[in-house]
């Protein structure tokens, strides 16, 4: 796998679904509830898992939680050594490579005997320091639902971001707003 040094978002989308797929986020309860809840998550993400199994599982479900700790982190310089010890599990280079239009970019590549557990760990890794590096620290964020304990990594153009999930958790209090507002006996 060759993960783009310009391309943070990914990784930090990455990181950020995983994290939200907790049974602690998720009212439904724990969505990679096995390997073949895994495998559409990973494909839903452009991700080349092949078949994972239950041992990929459970190293996933472990990533999951070191991801929720590294999100979490107040102090920048923690996070900075979190990501980079991701990256580490199983990254090399950088390398600079040409992409599909001959250009020149710097990529992290894997080693190719990798689980897929440290592949996912250096593709989140590296885009949680790249939205270190270009966007700050102030985007790793909780979500803003006071029915929610998501966290997540803001990349939008503008930085408002409230959400972990805008279409979930921004909708719910969309609606009991406007439940609110339409309610019998509001002057």
């Amino acid at each position: 796998m060759k993960i783009p040094f310009n391309d943070y978002a990914r990784g930090a989308a990455l990181a950020t679904e995983l994290v939200n797929t907790s049974p602690l986020v998720r009212e439904a309860g724990e969505v990679l509830a096995d390997p073949g809840a895994l495998r559409d998550f990973l494909s839903e993400h452009g991700v080349d898992g092949g078949e994972p199994g239950a041992d990929d599982l459970e190293e996933v479900l472990s990533l999951r939680s070191r991801l929720r700790d590294i999100l979490e982190t107040e102090d920048e310089d923690e996070t900075a050594e979190a990501a980079n010890a991701l990256v580490a599990r199983a990254g090399v280079g950088p390398g600079l490579h040409r992409d599909g239009d001959g250009r020149w970019r710097w990529y992290v590549g894997t080693t190719p005997e990798a689980p897929l557990a440290d592949r996912l760990a250096v593709l989140a890794g590296t885009g949680l320091l790249g939205v270190l590096d270009v966007l700050g620290h102030g985007r790793f964020r909780h979500c803003a639902s006071s029915a929610c304990e998501g966290v997540f990594v803001d990349t939008s153009r503008a930085g408002r971001r409230r959400y972990c999930t805008p279409s979930l958790c921004g909708n719910r209090l969309n609606v009991a707003n406007h439940r609110a507002r339409r309610s019998p006996g509001r002057p």
